[in-house]
């Protein structure tokens, strides 16, 4: 990232601005026997060219590819696939291949497990008689192999997984997966995994996309530029849909803000200079490099690129902007650019999508839907997004009955969930955010935007559980607490006497004698509370806000809340326990499977009963012998600014996780030591 230039021995191999696409340059031509420089520069002395952490220099994986003169083209083989009325597997593939040869073939071989179920000699279809599909619930895949065979030589190889799904959309019943409607229940997800920046392994996002899914989340929107290869390998293993999304600024620039988040001065600094060069290519590459995961089921070709004079303007921002819940930056400017350009570029960006891939539909995320609406925009793509635009959603599903409808970008709130869970022709919601991420900070401190259902140690924070009670079918209660007290929490509102807040930490640590409100999130249709082994209240559900609440005196010891079934079941439980002074670390792996490049040890702190102590002064302090170098430790504070590369660490939460690169094969032992505690270790 970005602005890139490739160079071997001083001769140009090739440029790309772009600081997301993948590419490959033929080195062959100019290579040399003996010693060869490969030079690769970047240019990011545009500093505020995007509006979140971007990263610079090589942030993504790097390879040397050797192959023959005759092989196969760069995301040159593929397949698309279907499940036919008979319900077996039809599946389409196609295959570029490069070099002089004209007695080659192609070989084309599905195997489940190890068995071929179906192979060929250049085919054009082949197909899988007992299919088993792909889904959400049950992320299937078959391998999928492609050979250039010179009689019985092997001359090159394509290998990939498949799995093959149908898709449906339409404009009253929603989004329906192999026949099923569903829900849409997705996440917005930026690139980076706080202290390791924007260099995120494969084990890292595996566990990140591993702790949504079990929150109740089966889809991710890629905010907002195709990201790296792996985590796509990650949604289709783990059944996650996937809205692969193309950029973030079209032909000008947006604001930037470098004084604070919408304060002061913007820059105009951007991608904007190069989007006419490039923006084809940029589209073509992200269909033709991830069109064959199964985990993708839509194309986006852009993000609040109709922000209300942000830079196009339109005549109707002069009317009253019902339904324009973005900043307007004022009404109708005749001096910037007409937004009727969107609907043209629009138009554009979808045929070179369809070019590569008409298996999956057009969307794109619409910041300013009722200026959108005076342009081509919206018809352009197959399916519109709205972003924070919930009260429009029955109005224009009026106004426009065949306009498939989705929330692309939305807030946490209960209310933003239940206009999708209420409303059968709108299929889904992406909130913002799946995790915490670097940029877009507040006020100081702060490392990034805390908007995340997950922390940057990819740990559910309070509004992740809040979101688990609304989307997870699994039983489930969580309870956060807030003391009544104005001089604890100035920001409370006035009249305390329906407040609630998805935001509630789970602490039982309070004065005697407080009067502390305890907030339930559940999916039961009942809860009770019990303090130190007492019942002390029963109440129905919350549906009204999702919150369900009770006023307790505080004294020490343990809450319990319970999720009850209608008929009084116990069927799920949340202890909350007052804590005293750590005594002990406990070390644990994270690691999610065997054979790992990058260890996660989650480091936690416990006082003398066992508790999990939430909050400490006292520093953590790690040592790591053998092959292994720590990266780095993730408190998930997004107001801890200190440097978290350090071997030390302040705890947050009660608990650290420790990223480990493996250098070399052998044992790593990791150490970890704080004061007052009891220290640990633990062998990889």
């Amino acid at each position: 990232y970005n602005r890139s230039e490739v160079r071997l021995n001083g001769k140009l191999l090739g440029k790309r601005p772009n600081g997301y696409a993948s590419f490959l340059y033929n080195m062959t031509p100019y290579l040399k026997k003996g010693k060869n420089v490969l030079e690769v520069k970047v240019d990011h002395s545009r500093q505020a060219d995007s509006r979140w952490y971007t990263g610079s220099g090589i942030y993504r994986d790097t390879w040397l590819v050797a192959a023959g003169k005759d092989h196969f083209a760069q995301w040159g083989t593929g397949y698309t696939a279907s499940i036919n009325n008979a319900g077996e597997g039809v599946v389409d593939v196609f295959y570029d291949r490069v070099g002089p040869s004209k007695d080659l073939d192609v070989v084309v071989t599905i195997k489940d497990g190890g068995k071929v179920v179906a192979t060929a000699k250049n085919p054009k279809q082949l197909v899988i008689p007992k299919l088993r599909p792909w889904s959400v619930d049950d992320p299937y895949l078959y391998d999928l192999s492609f050979e250039l065979r010179r009689g019985n030589e092997v001359v090159d190889r394509s290998d990939m997984r498949m799995g093959v799904r149908n898709l449906s959309f339409d404009a009253d019943n929603g989004f329906a997966l192999n026949g099923q409607n569903m829900k849409v229940k997705g996440v917005c997800l930026h690139h980076d995994a706080g202290v390791l920046g924007a260099v995120v392994p494969r084990e890292v996002w595996y566990r990140r996309v591993k702790e949504l899914k079990d929150m109740g989340a089966n889809a991710i929107r890629m905010s907002h530029n195709p990201q790296a290869p792996a985590l796509y390998d990650v949604c289709d293993e783990l059944g996650m849909l996937v809205i692969d999304e193309a950029s973030d600024e079209w032909e000008f620039p947006k604001r930037k803000w470098v004084e604070g988040w919408n304060q002061g001065k913007p820059a105009f600094e951007g991608t904007f200079d190069f989007f006419e060069e490039w923006i084809d290519r940029d589209v073509a590459d992200m269909v033709r490099r991830d069109r064959n995961h199964p985990s993708i089921f839509m194309w986006s070709i852009g993000n609040e690129v109709d922000y209300p004079n942000d830079p196009y303007s339109h005549p109707i921002l002069d009317g009253d902007n019902a339904g324009i819940n973005q900043p307007m930056f004022g009404g109708y400017d005749p001096k910037a650019p007409n937004a009727e350009r969107i609907g043209k570029i629009a138009e554009r960006l979808v045929k070179v999508v369809k070019q590569y891939d008409t298996s999956r539909p057009t969307t794109g995320a619409l910041a300013g839907v009722v200026m959108s609406n005076q342009t081509s925009y919206p018809h352009a793509v197959d399916v519109v997004g709205y972003n924070y635009t919930e009260n429009r959603y029955a109005e224009d599903h009026a106004t426009y009955p065949e306009r498939i409808l989705y929330g692309s970008e939305t807030g946490v709130g209960y209310d933003a969930w239940m206009a999708v869970r209420n409303n059968p022709n709108i299929f889904g919601q992406f909130v913002w955010t799946g995790t915490d991420y670097l940029g877009e900070s507040g006020r100081w401190p702060s490392r990034g935007l805390g908007t995340g259902l997950l922390d940057f140690a990819s740990f559910l924070k309070p509004r992740g559980w809040m979101r688990k009670s609304m989307w997870s079918d699994e039983p489930m209660i969580y309870a956060g607490t807030v003391p009544l007290r104005r001089e604890f929490n100035r920001w409370m509102p006035e009249d305390m006497s329906k407040f609630v807040s998805q935001d509630a930490l789970d602490n039982w640590n309070y004065q005697e004698g407080d009067t502390v409100r305890v907030m339930c999130y559940t999916n039961q249709p009942v809860v009770r509370v019990k303090q130190n082994g007492k019942v002390v209240g029963t109440k129905g559900r919350d549906d009204e806000k999702g919150i369900t609440f009770f006023d307790l005196i505080y004294t020490p010891g343990e809450v319990t809340v319970e999720g009850c079934s209608a008929s009084g079941k116990v069927m799920a439980t949340y202890n909350l326990n007052t804590t005293t002074a750590p005594t002990a670390l406990r070390a644990s792996m994270l690691d999610p499977y065997k054979d790992v490049e990058m260890h996660q040890v989650l480091i936690e702190v416990f006082d003398k009963d066992g508790h999990l102590v939430k909050k400490t002064d006292n520093e953590l302090n790690v040592t790591v012998e053998g092959p292994g170098t720590l990266i780095g430790l993730e408190n998930g504070d997004n107001r801890d600014m200190s440097q978290h590369r350090r071997p030390s660490s302040s705890v947050a939460t009660g608990r650290v996780v420790a990223y480990i690169q493996r250098t070399g094969q052998g044992p790593i032992t990791l150490k970890a030591t704080m004061d007052g505690c009891k220290s640990t270790e633990i062998k990889m």
